[in-house]
């Protein structure tokens, strides 16, 4: 076992990487003096970036340290099922690229609080915009910052405070160029994320065949199926000790359309990155997202899989090095095997990890501040700021939020939680009435301030109702229908994660359907979006990509159910 050090070659091959993005970014910053003055520029890179900047710069603000680290680690203790938040992101961005994107463009609407706004009202937006800020910061913004340097300390063997801050100022630097910056350079570091992470599942592959006495990443792969085959099922069943996490059949047609439509159609840190282009480029780029997310999990899931694989077969001192505290911690997977590569390779894979983090940080500061800066500076304490002071404000905010995430980041206890499920408990508990809002808001006319205000808080109520409903009721009847599993943790029967989204979604649109109805006014609702059929029509190009996309993902829950 290699110790948890960098060789001079890794130190070289990071160093590469390094001066590429950066004399990249400084390239492109200085291209366009107007990124400087012009806050539509410096925030959404309007009419700048192509559809492939677009695509990259998708995936690499959604790729970070949580999938690297986390979804390798819930490979190693899962299997493949984890996959479905890969795959299933794939279906949705065409969901969203339809159906989302032309409402959004059409209405020029370049902020979430701005949506909110136009289509409800200011009480909602600025409820919104704050609460965004904190998610964003506190949850987001601290968990990404936090579980990179833990990972990039656990490689290199530098000091974990003087990774945070590392990274923290890498991705100030890229940020504060603005968002053009961010989706070119973010082209540079997909190419790095993609490459380094291949270079990891090959060695996690040719380690597997090696310790079988045979070679090749293809077998390989056949010996995982073979020695791990309990770990490449898509679909759990209810007796799955991990059903809570994946119930069954909802990720295909329940609650993970909510954390995905969510996710990458409501989300400022997402489509922040198409808002500022026409709607054909926007659609190509997250159809190109939509394939690169189809390859997301030979990356970050199959290494966890190799890596339990290894565990099992007492492979070198692989067990000692996966065991934290006497105990086992699937997280350590991917480091693990990252402190296996030869020098050079092990620079290349650290550089990925690196991209992949700064990248995130990178997109969410940025989010954070156009929030910030248009829909709280601008509207409530500066409405009369010039262009220039509102980029001046943007780039202040990116500072002084980064270095929020890093005094509070130890104090929150994600390394407990551990980060993928710390994200994505927090940020459950309100995107059943987010979405609601939002997919009521896009298209029925009729739809209320006083319902949006129902799903707000509304759905956040039941959320956390649910979430401990368990300790008031015993919840096993509803075990025999697939709606509760047993948590040995707790040793109670609870509603998986997944499933409560949905209750609270379908909750929150009954809900507003109500209130909507029952308000006479909002028959005739001047509030209402401009829509008509046409605009969701694709061309044929993005249609014939979208049914491989479709096609291939059929084809993989086919042979992986």
């Amino acid at each position: 076992m290699q110790t948890k050090s960098l060789h001079i070659f890794d130190y070289l091959v990071f160093l590469v990487y390094f001066v590429i993005v950066a004399g990249y970014g400084y390239y492109i910053y200085h291209k366009k003096k107007k990124a400087t003055t012009d806050s539509k520029d410096f925030f959404l890179a309007e009419g700048s970036l192509t559809w492939w900047a677009i695509g990259a710069s998708l995936i690499a603000s959604n790729i970070s340290a949580e999938q690297f680290i986390g979804m390798s680690g819930s490979g190693f203790n899962i299997g493949l099922a984890i996959s479905t938040y890969e795959w299933m992101a794939a279906a949705t961005l065409i969901v969203v690229a339809v159906f989302f994107l032309p409402i959004y463009l059409k209405n020029k609407i370049y902020t979430m609080p701005q949506f909110l706004e136009r289509r409800y009202n200011q009480t909602v937006s600025t409820i919104m915009a704050v609460f965004w800020l904190l998610l964003y910061i506190v949850v987001n913004l601290t968990s990404i910052l936090y579980l990179g340097a833990l990972a990039v300390s656990t490689i290199s063997g530098i000091n974990f405070f003087v990774c945070m801050g590392a990274l923290a100022f890498f991705a100030i630097l890229i940020t504060l160029g603005g968002m053009k910056v961010i989706g070119y350079t973010d082209v540079i570091q997909v190419f790095f994320l993609i490459l380094g992470g291949l270079a990891t599942t090959y060695l996690a592959l040719q380690l597997v065949s090696s310790h079988f006495g045979t070679n090749g990443v293809l077998k390989g792969f056949s010996l995982l199926t073979q020695h791990a085959s309990d770990h490449f099922h898509m679909i759990l069943y209810k007796e799955n000790p991990k059903y809570l996490d994946l119930p069954g059949l909802s990720v295909l047609i329940g609650g993970m359309w909510i954390v995905n439509l969510n996710y990458w159609g409501c989300n400022q840190y997402i489509t922040q990155r198409a808002l500022g282009a026409d709607l054909k480029t926007a659609r190509n780029g997250l159809l190109f997202a939509g394939f690169l997310k189809l390859l997301m999990p030979i990356i970050v899931v199959l290494p966890g899989i190799a890596a339990y694989v290894l565990y099992t077969q007492n492979h070198g001192d692989f067990g000692t090095a996966m065991t934290q505290g006497g105990s086992l911690n699937p997280d350590n997977a991917y480091p693990v095997l990252l402190n296996l590569l030869p020098a050079g390779l092990k620079g290349l894979a650290f550089a990925a990890l690196t991209a992949a983090v700064v990248a995130s940080l990178a997109g969410k500061a940025n989010s954070i501040s156009t929030i910030f800066t248009l829909d709280i500076y601008k509207k409530i304490y500066n409405k009369e700021a010039d262009e220039k002071k509102i980029v001046s404000i943007g780039r202040t905010t990116v500072v002084i939020t980064m270095i929020i995430a890093m005094v509070i980041s130890n104090f929150l206890g994600i390394d407990k939680k551990g980060g993928f499920q710390f994200i994505q408990e927090y940020t459950g508990f309100v995107s059943p009435g987010v979405f609601a809002m939002f997919a009521l808001g896009f298209f029925w006319k009729r739809t209320t301030s006083n319902a949006a205000l129902f799903a707000m808080i509304g759905g956040l109520l039941m959320s956390f109702i649910l979430k401990f409903l368990p300790g008031w009721v015993n919840l096993e009847p509803l075990y025999q229908i697939g709606f509760s599993a047993l948590n040995p943790d707790s040793g109670l029967y609870e509603i998986p994660f997944i499933d409560r989204m949905g209750f609270v979604f379908i909750i929150c649109v009954l809900g507003m359907v109500i209130i909507s109805v029952a308000d006479k006014k909002s028959i005739n609702n001047p509030k209402g979006l401009a829509i008509d059929a046409g605009m969701f029509k694709p061309n044929v190009g993005f249609t014939v990509g979208a049914t491989l996309i479709v096609g291939i993902l059929i084809a993989l829950y086919t042979v992986f159910w």
